[in-house]
């Protein structure tokens, strides 16, 4: 197997939700795929991420992107068969105190200027009609309606078959050992053979700094090992998903009563030996940043803690479009938050290596800004 030769259209590096994403609509356009995975496909943050499909509070060079990939989310079954288990009730980001409303304020009227109108400031009242279960103190907040959530780890697989059903080859456990451009081939050496193709796309996720460089491209990407926790099973208590302005938290409640709490709060990342730490302090705080919003919670018992590997830009945006040399693109480093705009960047990345072009605005995400 090792000395084998595979030939494709395009090889893509890296087997999470956005290079599976980039294979679908690949293939949608007739061209030929190869994934290569260094483990197997949605191992770091594709599968142990949050699930988030929002707008409420993007980055402004991101929301024409969320934009069109909720769009997608909402006719996801017509895209990979599959309905991802996507719900989406809405999102609440809640505000405690005057200054933070005002903050959330603040934040609205910028995007208004800038023709944006999906988020919308909540008094008191309107608040506790969304949210009946807020803590008393809770003052209003903005509300976004249609963002939701689907689940990680059925949304990567779902993507997965839905590739191979459209004839990509998928190699797992393949890290690359060496990748070379020679008479305008590329050509990757893997533990599970050689590929060679004319085009490469790099989705790599947090090692996609290391496969950039090997492109010829400089992107500084951080290793970060966000965690999560979920509870036992609760009564229902919240429909939308919730943040908060003044604390790192993001929960959201499933159907079966289980309550999973996020908000950045870090381990440790070990990449090299694909290994997380957990530090139970800022699990602690986490939790404690949701039960002060939701008293329902100071209760609740927490069964499971983990954390996934993610890559981070400096600038917390990602790194979407062409290299610096000739048929080689990237879609990686989405610091966190790219799990909503997948179904939509496989569609950029397959637009830019079929006709060079895409109607999507990218030029904030370009790799030269690292040069």
């Amino acid at each position: 197997m090792a000395n084998s030769t595979h030939t494709a259209d395009v090889i893509i590096i890296g087997g999470g939700l956005h290079g599976c994403s980039t294979a679908v609509h690949l293939a949608r356009a007739g061209l030929k795929a190869i994934i290569v995975e260094k483990d197997h496909v949605g191992r770091h943050a594709s599968g142990v991420n949050a699930g988030g499909v929002r707008r409420l509070g993007r980055a402004v060079p991101e929301l024409p992107l969320a934009n069109a990939a909720l769009d997608q989310w909402h006719t996801i079954q017509e895209l990979v068969d599959e309905d991802c288990e996507f719900a989406s009730p809405g999102q609440v980001k809640v505000a405690e105190t005057e200054a933070e409303l005002q903050a959330l304020s603040a934040r609205r009227n910028k995007l208004l200027v800038l023709g944006h109108e999906h988020e919308e400031i909540i008094d008191r009242a309107q608040l506790r009609e969304l949210v009946p279960a807020v803590a008393p103190h809770c003052i209003g907040g903005m509300w976004v309606k249609g963002d939701g959530h689907a689940n990680p780890f059925a949304t990567v697989q779902a993507f997965k078959r839905k590739a191979l059903s459209l004839g990509c080859h998928i190699l797992e456990n393949a890290p690359v050992a060496s990748l070379i451009k020679q008479a305008g081939i590329w050509r990757v050496i893997s533990a599970q053979g050689h590929m060679e193709a004319p085009v490469i796309v790099n989705c790599a996720g947090a090692w996609g700094g290391g496969i950039a460089a090997m492109l010829g491209d400089r992107a500084p990407v951080e290793f970060r090992a966000l965690m999560l926790m979920i509870t036992a099973r609760l009564q229902p208590f919240v429909k939308p998903v919730i943040g908060a302005q003044g604390r790192s938290l993001s929960f959201k409640q499933f159907g079966n009563g289980t309550v999973l709490i996020g908000g950045a709060y870090q381990g440790r990342a070990e990449p090299d030996r694909n290994k997380t730490h957990l530090d139970f302090s800022g699990l602690a705080a986490n939790a404690a940043a949701a039960a002060a919003i939701f008293p329902a919670l100071r209760e609740a018992r927490i069964a499971r803690c983990w954390a996934g590997i993610e890559g981070h830009m400096p600038d917390s945006i990602p790194v979407i479009g062409a290299g610096i040399e000739e048929g080689a693109f990237h879609a990686f480093g989405f610091s966190a938050h790219g799990f909503a705009l997948s179904p939509v960047v496989g569609k950029v990345i397959a637009d830019l290596v079929t006709t060079g072009i895409t109607d999507m605005p990218i030029d904030a995400f370009s790799i030269g800004r690292f040069h």
